[in-house]
């Protein structure tokens, strides 16, 4: 819409700019244009599918992946279980059978 954040209150996405703040004229909230945001969000990871992955969450592999530095290759269908959310590009953090521990974009995973 108008590129304006969302009011953090009542999500209303009607807000608009007075000076240095931010209003909102569906509750009357008003914040600074430059606040950082809440320290409760958390970043979202979601699967190749757009499925919300969490900790501890099971996957399966949907692309043959080459390990570098190693003539291994993770297979299709290869699950992989109990993963850890990290930040970063590869932002899977898990243990596979045969390979070992490595990293995981999520693009490239499916829930199981």
């Amino acid at each position: 819409m108008s590129g304006l954040p969302a009011c953090p209150r009542c999500a209303s996405a009607y807000a608009y700019e007075d000076g240095a703040l931010l209003v909102c004229p569906e509750c009357g909230h008003e914040w600074p244009k430059d606040a950082a945001p809440a320290a409760d969000e958390t970043r979202v990871v979601r699967d190749a599918h757009g499925n919300v992955l969490a900790d501890g969450d099971t996957v399966t592999v949907i692309k043959d992946l080459k390990v570098k530095g190693a003539s291994l290759v993770v297979k299709v269908g290869t699950k992989v279980k109990n993963i850890r959310l990290v930040d970063g590009d590869h932002d899977i953090d898990c243990r596979i059978d045969g390979i070992g521990a490595m990293q995981l974009k999520s693009s490239f995973v499916k829930k199981a």
